[in-house]
């Protein structure tokens, strides 16, 4: 258990502005000394990017004794290492609280999502990190009913350690249709999105299209995935670690013929 108030960060990646953060800020105050440091602007998707070819400005927007407050022009990611190497270097965070976000992350959609972006850069720098999102993309969206499960979460992951490089992902139901019956942890759920590109022209007769997608859940009905625990009003908590390597197949590997001439 921390001796001091915790020192929290939050970021999130549908801008300083967006009503899901101010709702997760108000939350955070309750538990410790918080910084923000949010995108100027939507930075939806984004993943794991990062800003090189351009500066990121930063603005303070507000700063009192327990609270500050800063936007920049960068990714998610870009606000987290603004954060622990420029805005505070000197004291280190106890938490990293990502979002709410407008739409669910859950299975694949983890790898796109610059809320999640965010908490993997908190683990990477062995900082406890969560990532909450809510199953509902309108940007005027009303989730004070997630409140008493995010502080009843954020209250839990202080008390709590994680596993070196492990990060939480929490899903919650859209409370603007649902009432929420719970919490549970499971994994996410084998899916992929299916891209589909709308076609049109810009004043100029260019040609250019626009994303757009689905995703397709591959284990339809498995009551031990995030999707179907959403769908059935539940709110999900899953472990997320950052590791691309599959060891099982070294083997396999180290008998291909990678230098037969």
């Amino acid at each position: 258990m921390l001796e001091k108030r915790p020192y929290i960060l939050i970021t999130n990646d549908d801008g300083i502005t967006a009503k899901g953060l101010r709702l997760l800020i108000e939350a955070a105050k309750k538990f410790g000394d918080v910084l923000v440091v949010a995108p100027d602007a939507p930075q939806s998707a984004k993943s794991h990017s990062i800003t090189q070819a351009i500066p990121i400005k930063i603005d303070k927007v507000i700063e009192t004794e327990n609270y500050a407050e800063y936007s920049t022009s960068g990714t998610p990611v870009d606000c987290v290492k603004v954060a622990i190497h420029e805005i505070s270097p000197n004291r280190k965070f106890d938490l990293i609280l990502s979002g709410i976000n407008h739409g669910a992350n859950t299975s694949v959609s983890v790898l796109y999502s610059g809320t999640m972006a965010a908490a993997i850069e908190g683990a990477m720098h062995e900082i406890k990190s969560v990532g909450f999102s809510v199953d509902n993309h309108d940007p005027s969206a009303d989730f004070k009913d997630v409140v008493p499960y995010l502080e009843n979460i954020i209250s839990e992951f202080i008390e709590k350690e994680l596993p070196r490089g492990v990060c939480l992902n929490v899903n919650f139901p859209d409370v603007t249709k649902v009432k929420i019956k719970g919490i549970v942890s499971v994994k996410g759920a084998d899916g992929v999105w299916g891209e589909k590109f709308v076609k049109a022209n810009d004043p100029h007769k260019r040609n250019f299209v626009w994303i757009t997608g689905k995703l397709t859940n591959n284990e339809e009905g498995n009551i031990e995935t995030d999707i179907y625990q959403i769908e059935q009003g539940y709110a999900t908590v899953t472990p997320i670690k950052l590791d691309f390597n599959y060891l099982n197949y070294l083997n396999e590997l180290s008998e291909w013929e990678f230098n037969k001439m």
